[in-house]
């Protein structure tokens, strides 16, 4: 028996019409219409009659009209070729007018069009076909799936071209996204108004009516008109505030234009005009930022083998801005900390830039030139961008040290992927609230992370590059999917390499496709676990997860793996030989592949002896990934925490930053679980053990400048985390060291309230909120906000997401640190019946059953270790430490 409930329907005296979105029940016709041909799939309600037992009927429109089009994407029979905008903002209003005549093609016969509209209030429309005369169409809305539509009585027929022109007016959004107010205030106290844009994923359509998908690629003519006072920026070249057409097809998600009074620097690349825009007190911090774009596209113009398309590069700081940075084709707005850095500024500031910088010129090319046809597959141009960011400043700009950020870019998205609320990195969605929690660790970090595994596996140095310059002409100008990417990679590494080892790949050849399919259909990754046998290694591979699961949940499939054991790789195949004089064996060289090792304990034995004996016998990144392994095996019980306590032992001896980091960090999340269930004697011990372990590295910290970026991250973590624990002359000199910058103006106490910090941060007057995701972690952390903060989420949720769209990286970021202290019974109901209670309002977001599973994982991680916990670290504290060879403690 099949039982179908339709929440969103109102049933009528002619049917059952559709109130409201109704994708589930869309979603089932669709997928059962091959095995139930009753039903009439003409995506609404169903509905009887006397010639069919089922058919469906379409949604009412706002004017009480059927509106022709019920699905959430939109039809294909018409493509747009061209829009011509013309947009009037008014600042002193915060409204504006537009124009848009949209040119199309029709490519199925149709009596319909159907594109997005929302929050625009549509005064005039006009139609016409060809050359003929334009007439006058009733526009219908549909505001529940955001789209407008106009029906005709006769059918546009296929190879026609149309052109529908839409007059209407709409208020600035007060949000962060579609075409948005912000302002700010200078030096004088002057407080001054402008209007920027940020379209994606789905907010093209609160700018002007268009076929917001990916896929729907046109050319733009925009036009502004402003008044003398401002200056106004867009795609292309600027002429009388006419901006030139678009030389390119382009999605709606990367059009964008801005209107203030900024100042620019500029500099000519390669035929490209590259400017570096800011408001004009601030234009003395853009020189650093002009340099590394200036940089990076040349070097991007050469590794692509495809120059840049247009003639200018705009680069952006907008004082008021929630994402870091937006992409936007020639025009790429960024938030003024991503973008601006003075001459003194540190090099972890400049490594912020130069990456931020990177990644979104990385985007011209993937995501710009060649765009994912949908967001399912949004890590074609996230994943891959982040790829090419830590890659291009590894090559342009060594001394920033971008290997140490993405190796721990890599251990934290493993964190993620190993709950079963993980995704694959390519994953159905629909709905604007699944897209916007696309925008995730997942799309970004996983993506670059398989990337990076594929690299380091293909023969040769320059196979990966011939991959993607092949995906990149051919498909440039286009939309793709994810096998036309793996697609291409194959062809290059079946071609000319038959000098290939074809024991280490039984195949004889690179079958791209066949290798990485997996690592983007399923969600999670491999642990690979080692046992050995004299000289016999056999290996065997299971889904890595944290929470148990039972058998639905768990992933069967297998990954090809491509293992690398110090500079040889290979795709897993069960055993290989090593000679029985090899004491140790080290998986998962430099941490290039995505999956975490067991050695078992006679393996884990011999690395932590070898370690103690010499910690430089491992490469730094693999002493990392030792730690972040262990901790991870621990987390899912598979290993004792005792193990973990063994395995730190070395780190004595360790003064490199990604391990001492990442121990730190593995250390310090347990030191606050326990702060928040409040085990003061426990914390007094893991206090002293963190000590004792790290502090002769902490005494050793200056406060002063630091140029090397790696000495610079490290300092940084050692002294925060001696500050925390409150370690003798670190919060006396962190203190004095705040006060000589910090500027509090009369009116604040010399401590801000935390409650009044977090409603501040709310209104947006005197701290701008986009910094409010920032600070609600911020004070998540401490044990006297953790609390208020959690309190301060849940009175004003319906607030938060009015200012951060339900699924959006900011309440993903809100939910992750306001839950995430969380380890008790009682905390976890209390998350569960709010969250339960917002019902269409965000309580099925993904962040939402993430943060649940964590806080379950956090509850069960201390009921397994609590008392082993408090036997060990007692037994630690109370015996005398012992002097390490040329280490003071």
């Amino acid at each position: 028996m099949v039982l179908y409930f339709l929440p969103g329907c109102t049933f009528t005296k002619v049917g059952i019409t559709l109130s409201s979105p109704n994708f589930f029940l869309s979603q089932i016709l669709v997928g059962l219409s091959h095995i139930i041909p009753f039903f009439l799939l003409q995506d609404g309600c169903p509905k009887r009659n006397k010639t069919t037992p089922l058919e469906l009927v379409y949604p009412l429109a706002t004017n009480g009209e059927l509106f022709p089009w019920t699905q959430l994407r939109l039809p294909q029979s018409v493509h747009p070729l061209s829009y011509e905008l013309t947009l009037t903002p008014d600042l002193d209003n915060m409204t504006f007018a537009g124009i848009a005549v949209i040119n199309m093609s029709v490519l199925h016969n149709t009596n319909r069009i159907v594109l997005h509209g929302l929050n625009l209030n549509i005064s005039n429309a006009t139609f016409k076909i060809g050359d003929g005369p334009a007439s006058n169409v009733t526009v219908l809305q549909y505001k529940a799936n955001q789209q407008i539509a106009v029906k005709f009585t006769e059918y546009l027929k296929v190879g026609q071209y149309c052109v529908l022109t839409l007059t209407y007016s709409a208020n600035l959004s007060s949000t962060y996204d579609g075409f948005y107010s912000s302002s700010y205030t200078d030096k004088s106290g002057t407080k001054h108004i402008l209007a920027a844009t940020q379209f994606e994923p789905l907010s093209a359509r609160k700018a002007f009516p268009c076929f917001d998908e990916p896929a729907f690629k046109a050319t733009f003519l925009i036009k502004i008109n402003r008044k003398q006072n401002y200056t106004t920026l867009s795609n292309i070249g600027l002429f009388q505030d006419e901006f030139e057409r678009t030389s390119v097809n382009m999605s709606t998600y990367l059009v964008a234009f801005v209107v203030a009074n900024f100042s620019p620097i500029s500099k000519n690349v390669s035929g490209t005009l590259v400017s570096v825009y800011s408001v004009p007190e601030k234009k003395e911090h853009t020189e650093y930022a002009l340099e590394a774009a200036s940089k990076l596209l040349e070097f991007y113009n050469t590794f692509f083998d495809i120059d840049y398309p247009l003639k200018k590069l705009d680069l952006v700081a907008i004082p008021d801005f929630l994402a870091g940075a937006m992409e936007n084709w020639g025009l790429i707005t960024f938030r003024e900390t991503t973008l601006l850095v003075g001459k003194d500024s540190s090099p972890l500031e400049k490594q912020v830039v130069a990456s931020v910088v990177a990644h979104e010129l990385a985007h011209q090319w993937f995501g710009n030139l060649v765009t994912m046809r949908w967001w399912n597959d949004l890590w074609l141009n996230e994943g891959f961008a982040t790829y090419m960011q830590y890659l291009s400043l590894q090559e342009v700009f060594p001394e920033l040290q971008a290997e140490n950020l993405f190796l721990s870019v890599r251990f934290r998205v493993m964190d993620k992927d190993a709950l079963i609320s993980s995704h694959p990195v390519s994953t159905a969605v629909v709905t604007p609230e699944q897209v916007e929690e696309m925008f995730d660790s997942v799309s970004y970090e996983k993506g670059a992370s398989i990337l990076l595994m594929l690299n380091a596996y293909l023969p040769g140095e320059q196979q990966f590059r011939k991959g993607i310059i092949q995906y990149l002409k051919q498909f440039s100008g286009s939309n793709t999917e994810t096998n036309n990417l793996w697609d291409s990679l194959t062809q290059v590494c079946m071609c000319g390499h038959s000098y290939i080892n074809q024991i280490f790949y039984p195949m004889g050849i690179y079958n791209v496709s066949e290798m990485m399919s997996s690592w983007t259909s399923l969600k999670g990754f491999p642990l690979v676990s080692v046992s050995r046998k004299g000289d016999e290694v056999t290996l065997t591979q299971e889904h890595f997860l944290l929470t148990p699961a039972n058998a639905s949940l768990i992933v069967f499939s297998l990954w090809e793996i491509p293992v690398t054991y110090k500079h040889f790789s290979f795709v897993i195949s069960g055993t290989f030989k090593v000679p029985e004089s090899v004491k140790w064996l080290k998986l998962n060289y430099q941490n290039t592949g995505y999956y975490i090792v067991d050695y078992g304990d006679d393996g884990w034995t011999a690395l932590i002896n070898a370690l103690s004996t010499n910690v430089s016998i491992l490469t730094f990144e693999d002493r990392a990934s030792l730690i972040h392994n262990m901790f991870a095996l621990s987390r899912q019980g598979r290993v004792s925490f005792r193990r973990v306590l063994s395995l730190l032992n070395y780190t004595y001896k360790e003064t490199e930053t990604a391990p001492v980091t990442e121990a730190l960090l593995q250390l310090n999340n347990i030191y606050r679980l326990l702060e928040k269930r409040q085990e003061f004697d426990l914390m007094s011990c893991m206090k002293t053990y963190i000590l004792d372990h790290f502090g002769a590295l902490m005494d050793n910290q200056t406060w002063g400048e630091e140029e090397n970026l790696s000495k610079q991250e490290l300092r940084s973590a050692l002294l925060s985390m001696a500050c925390s624990l409150e370690k003798e002359n670190c919060t006396q000199s962190a203190n004095d060291m705040f006060k000589q910058y910090a500027f509090l103006p009369a009116a604040y106490p010399p401590l801000p309230y935390l409650s009044r910090i977090l409603n501040e941060g709310l209104k947006g007057d005197v701290i701008q909120t986009q910094e409010l995701p920032l600070i609600i972690n911020t004070v998540s952390r401490g044990f006297a906000g953790y609390l208020f903060a959690w309190d301060f989420v849940q009175v004003n949720w319906d607030r938060l997401i009015e200012k951060f769209l339900v699924g959006s990286f900011a309440i993903q970021s809100i939910i992750k640190s306001v839950t995430s202290p969380f380890s008790t019974q009682a905390h976890l109901d209390q998350v569960k019946a709010f969250f339960s209670s917002l019902q269409e309002r965000g309580s099925q977001m993904r962040s939402v059953q993430e943060a649940l599973e964590t806080i379950r994982l956090n509850q069960l991680w201390m009921e397994r270790n609590l008392s082993t916990l408090r036997e060990l670290l007692t037994k630690i504290q109370s015996q005398p430490q012992k002097e390490e060879p040329g280490v003071s403690h």
